[in-house]
């Protein structure tokens, strides 16, 4: 894998050219919208380990699964090597499929995909085989113990489960038709009737609906109430463990065991890295919708959280948090106003469009540029190819177990393409 940064004059036939790539594998792989025209600082992923592998001619039976089993190859690469391939469960009989070299030095992860019940399915179906986990956002938990069910979870599990992706049901302590509330997680976690009746209703939903395991998604809880929480995820992980479900939690971006604040205080990490089976760190949102701004998850950032967190949290529970979007701001920043999210695919898109050069910041390694609209000036912060590699290398510097993504709801082509070249993707089922 190389990771080409578009300059002055190129095209893409230029860049095809240079790498003796074909311009239209490039142009599917990073899956170009608008290959003539292209954008200065542009991010442009080119993948040769296809080039030396070999071809299968599919036969009756055959699915993309089956044919990665048959030459020892992992799923997610045989997709990435076969972007054309849009249904890997229906393959044309006589068609070709390209058979990329196995990299056997490269590393096995796990790695989580946050969803909404709305995601299409070409989005789930083109995202899922880069998946080990898929977890569905969310139930919503009662004052009482009892679950808001979530429509739609039915076709996201059964889909899952056909790509041997592990379906997590989610729980959060979110109020209906609005926020995280820490009144609504008090009254759980100090009342041990609503408690019980919750964990119940956990199993008998994950029972119901097959599910694998359940992530606990609980934020913005008073400090009084850091104990209760740990003794909750004890009480719900001794449940379930004997019955063959997994425990997840999700936990705010610590640098110190007793930083202040009401998203990290009730997050003990040393606990949730004994009872749960991965922790997955919310590593984003230093850049966020009324902050000033900046990146969404700076490295030097992100970089600053895991060396507290290894020190806390066993390094193969630990799922790093990897956004997928980014973020429009009015300059200069006012306190505030809002900022206006923009998917990472939309950032390039807006830049063509008004005709600016993308920057690359080498501190936060991540990419920017800036424009204006009328008498307004504007900077977007976003990901490409160059920012998500550098993150996805922390999960080799800290030999974490991976990374989780929020939200897989919008496909970002370089994101899998860079993964899968870095990592082979961990199955569970």
């Amino acid at each position: 894998m190389e990771i080409y940064v578009v300059k002055q004059g190129d095209t893409i036939y230029k860049i095809a050219q240079m790498f003796n790539v074909s311009a239209e594998k490039i142009i599917a792989d990073n899956e170009l919208t608008n290959p003539n025209n292209l954008v200065v600082g542009q991010t442009i992923v080119i993948l040769t380990n296809g080039a030396n592998g070999t071809t299968h001619t599919v036969v009756s039976g055959d699915t993309l699964f089956s044919i990665a089993k048959q030459y020892g190859v992992s799923l997610s690469s045989l997709m990435q090597a076969n972007p054309q391939i849009t249904n890997p469960l229906n393959l044309q009989i006589g068609s070709v499929v390209t058979v990329p070299n196995v990299n056997q030095n490269k590393r096995e992860i796990e790695v989580n995909g946050y969803c909404f019940p709305n995601i299409s399915d070409s989005v789930l179906n083109k995202t899922l085989p880069s998946l080990t986990y898929l977890s569905i956002f969310s139930y919503e938990v009662l004052p009482d113990g009892n679950l808001v069910n979530i429509s739609n979870d039915t076709r996201l599990i059964e889909k899952a489960r056909s790509q041997n992706v592990a379906p997590m049901l989610v729980i959060t302590n979110i109020e209906q038709n609005a926020s995280f509330s820490s009144e609504l997680a008090h009254e759980i976690l100090n009342n041990p009737v609503a408690q019980e009746n919750l964990i119940s209703n956990v199993i008998s939903k994950m029972q119901e609906k097959n599910y694998y395991g359940v992530d606990v998604d609980f934020e913005y809880l008073f400090p009084e109430d850091r104990e209760a929480y740990n003794q909750f995820l004890l009480a719900l992980k001794t449940a379930i463990t004997p019955l063959g479900y997994i425990l997840t939690t999700a936990v705010a971006p610590k640098t110190s065991k007793n930083q202040e604040g009401l998203l990290y205080e009730a997050h003990d990490y040393a606990f949730h890295g004994k009872v749960s089976d991965h922790v997955i760190i919310m590593t984003y949102e230093w850049g966020y919708t009324y902050g000033p701004p900046m990146a969404v998850a700076p490295a030097n950032q992100v970089k600053r959280v895991l060396d507290y967190a290894v020190t806390e949290i066993p390094s193969r529970k630990i799922l790093m948090g990897m956004p997928n979007y980014g973020y429009d701001w009015n300059i200069p920043y006012v306190e505030g106003t809002a900022a206006s999210s923009i998917s990472n695919v939309g950032a390039v898109d807006l830049a063509r469009e008004v005709g600016s050069f993308i920057n690359f910041d080498n501190v936060q390694k991540a990419p920017y540029f800036n424009y204006w609209q009328g008498s307004q000036e504007h900077v977007v912060w976003f990901d490409d190819a160059r920012s998500t590699y550098e993150r996805l290398k922390f999960v080799e510097e800290y030999d974490l177990g991976g990374v989780s993504y929020w939200t897989i709801n919008q496909f970002f082509p370089q994101n899998w393409l860079v993964l899968n070249a870095m990592y082979n993707v961990k199955k569970v089922i």
